[in-house]
Formats: C-alpha cells, sequence, structure tokens
C-alpha cells in the first residue's frame, strides 16, 4: 500500500472512531457543570440554582431520567428549566420521571420549539450553513400542555410573557420569560419595563439566548438571563469551540457563564440531541448548578467548572451518589 493508500486508510479509521464516541459515548457521559456568579446584594446568602435544559427526552431513555432525577441530591433553592424537554409524542410521562422530585422545589420554566414541534430528518450539513438555519421545518405537534400542566400542578410557574414574584432561600426574586424566539414567538413588550430595585435578583428567562433579547434584559436592569439551545454547539473542536450556535449568539458565549455588558448571562450545553442527530463531540450533556453570591465577591472571580458524572452511578461533587 503507498503513503496516500496509508494516510487515507488512517483517516477512515479515525473518523470512525470519532463518529462512533460522539454517538455512543460522549451524548451519554452526563456531566455536571458548577459556576459560581457575583450577582447578589452585600447582605445576602448564596442561593442554589439548578439550570436544567434541551432534555430532548424520548421514552426509553432510562440512563438520563435517572441522572436527572438524582440531581434533587444536590439541594438547589430554585429549579430553572429553559425548555425543549420532548422529543416524542409520548415523552410526556418519560420528561416527568426525570424531573421526578426537582418538581417538588420552587422552580420556573419557559418552553422552546421542541416542546411543541417534534423533530424531523434533516441534512446534517444544513445545520453549517448559516443561509439554511433561517428556514424552520416543524415536525409534528407535541404535548406540550400536558406537560405545562403538570409542571404548574406540582408547583413550578410558568415564565412565559410574565413578570413574576417569588421569594426563597430568603431571597426576593422578580423573574420574567418570553416565548421561544428561535421560532418567532417572543414578544418582549409583555414584559417590559425596569425590573424592580427592591428585588434581590432579577431573573431572565428565554430558551434561545437571542442577542436582541439580552439586549432587552439588560436595558431592564436584569442581573442574570438564563438560556439553552445551543447545546453548547454540540460539536466543538478543542482549541476552536462551537462550530456553530444555531442562534445569533457568538460561540464564544454559547455554553458556560459569561456577560453580557453589565448583566450575567448563563447558556446551557443541556442534555440531549434530537433523535436524528445523536452525536456530541467535545461537549458533554450537562446540567449546571449555579451558585450565586454577593456582588462584593466579584473580585474572587466567577467560577464556572465542570466536573464529568458517569451514567452508571458515579457521585457528584458533593458525594452523594446516583443510582
Amino acid at each position: 500500500m503507498n503513503t496516500l493508500g496509508r494516510f487515507l486508510l488512517a483517516s477512515g479509521a479515525v473518523g470512525a472512531a470519532a463518529a462512533g464516541y460522539a454517538a455512543g459515548l460522549e451524548r451519554r457521559h452526563w456531566t455536571l457543570r458548577r459556576a459560581m456568579l457575583p450577582v447578589l446584594p452585600d447582605s445576602a446568602d448564596e442561593l442554589r440554582i439548578l439550570h436544567v435544559s434541551d432534555l430532548h427526552v424520548t421514552p426509553n431513555q432510562r440512563s438520563k431520567q435517572r441522572w436527572v432525577s438524582a440531581l434533587d441530591e444536590l439541594d438547589p433553592h430554585l429549579v430553572v428549566n429553559t425548555g425543549d424537554n420532548l422529543a416524542h409524542p409520548q415523552a410526556v410521562p418519560a420528561a416527568v420521571r426525570a424531573l421526578g422530585p426537582l418538581l417538588d422545589r420552587p422552580g420556573l420554566f419557559v418552553f422552546g420549539s421542541n416542546d411543541y414541534y417534534g423533530p424531523k430528518p434533516k441534512n446534517p450539513g444544513r445545520y453549517l450553513m448559516p443561509s439554511a438555519r433561517t428556514k424552520r421545518v416543524h415536525g409534528q405537534p407535541l404535548p406540550w400542555r400536558d406537560l405545562r400542566a403538570v409542571m404548574i400542578e406540582r408547583g413550578w410557574q410558568d415564565a412565559t410573557h410574565k413578570r413574576l414574584e417569588l421569594t426563597t432561600g430568603g431571597l426576593r426574586i422578580h423573574a420574567a420569560g418570553v416565548d421561544d424566539p428561535h421560532i418567532q414567538l417572543d414578544r418582549y413588550s409583555e414584559i417590559a419595563g425596569t425590573a424592580p430595585r427592591q428585588a434581590g435578583l432579577r431573573l431572565g428567562l428565554t430558551h434561545s439566548p437571542e442577542p436582541r433579547l439580552l439586549d432587552a434584559f439588560a436595558t431592564d436592569g436584569y442581573d442574570l438571563v438564563l438560556a439553552g439551545h445551543t447545546h453548547g454547539g454540540q460539536l466543538r473542536l478543542p482549541g476552536y469551540g462551537a462550530l456553530v450556535t444555531n442562534c445569533d449568539l457568538d460561540r464564544r458565549r454559547c455554553r458556560g457563564a459569561s456577560t453580557w455588558g453589565e448583566m450575567h448571562l448563563h447558556v446551557s450545553a443541556g442534555l440531549g440531541t434530537s433523535p436524528y442527530a445523536p452525536v456530541r463531540f467535545a461537549c458533554p450533556p450537562e446540567a449546571t448548578l449555579l451558585t450565586l453570591v454577593p456582588r462584593t465577591q466579584a473580585r474572587s472571580g466567577s467560577r464556572d467548572r465542570r466536573e464529568a458524572e458517569a451514567f452508571d452511578g458515579t457521585r457528584f461533587g458533593n458525594g452523594s451518589s446516583v443510582r
């Protein structure tokens, strides 16, 4: 075999190995991200928010359901879900099992396009072409009303186009959210206006972190916005990062904690994928425990770190077991 033949053979083997890893291992390598954000008043105690997004649940994803349910052991003060929970018409019971005991804690949510519409087969190459991403192709309607009804019955609040007040962890929170801007359902005008300064935390929610909405939340004085949708790029190259963000947000901010002017932003890389694109590379599925602390701790720097949690029963960073 000549040199070219050996090169092509080796390249094919490496490509096959990478594809096998991305599809068979990493997309099930459930990961806990922890970040510390200095956004609270000086007198406030720390507040723990569990940010969950983009579950894309199908009925038989048992390991995902077990892992997400076990996140309750982190003892968050508040759970925030930023949408895209469903990936199958019969996935509501699976989503409820996954969220499980978290539904008994204070919670807020907004939905994304894949709560309303199921996935459809698409040419993966189109995802990498910005001009093609403007064309929305919806699948069959999904039973989002059933999921919403369960969430509300269990005590979570729907923040879609609402301004809400709640108190948890001894902190008064003002929260507001919009419907999914990725499919042009957002109506920020319904929540527009300066967020109350007397609130200990002013929290914004959106599924897709579109810059026009981040600008609006920042102008209205929000401290922190939580979003999902990007999957962290889903495919990332070491040293380069996300190939695309599937929205207008820049690649640098499409996963983890960052800032938007004086406002803090956290974008979850999410816990799932479309059933028709079941791969992740250098971007494992994740949920995030955000520890909010007083702004006076800003000098020590915010921390953003990840802890890989195997899907077959390892431990969280606090030592509690996952079964």
